[in-house]
């Protein structure tokens, strides 16, 4: 099985992303190069996980329900970027502007478990961003377009608990189907005696 962890978007801010897909595709010297992320698979993904043998998915998928000892929060989505930064664009990406202590801190707590499952972490520093689209062959004039755009404020996520998705791949494309999910609860007070 195929496993990533992420931080799921509301139904409002779905569309609101979708939108600004549509705008930004629009946008493009040849759109037919950009393949933008369907709406119902919007997600900001914490950690990647990748194969995994039934044994150790049982695990992670346990691990994956247990709660987060950390304050909900908010992410605010502002600002596009593309990856890698210089040379031809293959990922076009939506910037957090707010939350992004938040999401950090997340993202070490569910990369910190999963180490513990043999999980190996990533060595790039986190930082995170939801993906937009992919260009089959962009170039760098694709990129000077669309970062000129103006954006602006785009979606106002609450972050409640992260997901735990099995991407099941097809010709179609992929399917994420959601195995678990762990909340996140404020962490407890430490009395003194």
């Amino acid at each position: 099985m195929r496993l990533f962890a992420a931080i799921d978007v509301t139904d409002d801010a779905r569309l609101a992303i979708a939108a600004l897909q549509k705008r930004l595709k629009a946008a493009t010297a040849d759109n037919a190069r950009l393949k933008l992320v369907r709406a119902d698979q919007l997600h900001l993904t914490l950690v990647f996980i990748g194969e995994v043998d039934e044994g150790r998915g049982r695990a992670i998928v346990e691990c994956m329900t247990m709660a987060i000892d950390q304050d909900p929060f908010e992410m605010v989505f502002d600002g596009i970027g593309v990856f890698p930064p210089g040379g031809a664009p293959h990922i076009l990406w939506l910037g957090v502007t707010a939350g992004t202590e938040g999401a950090v801190r997340l993202q070490r707590e569910v990369a910190d478990r999963l180490e513990e499952l043999g999980v190996s972490r990533e060595r790039r520093p986190y930082s995170p961003h939801l993906t937009l689209a992919r260009w089959r062959e962009g170039t760098r004039s694709d990129a000077r377009r669309l970062l000129a755009e103006p954006v602006g404020l785009v979606a106002r996520v609450p972050v409640r608990a992260v997901t735990l998705y099995q991407s099941q791949l097809s010709a179609a494309g992929p399917t994420y189907v959601a195995l678990s999910h762990a909340p996140l609860v404020r962490p407890s007070v430490q009395r003194d005696m």
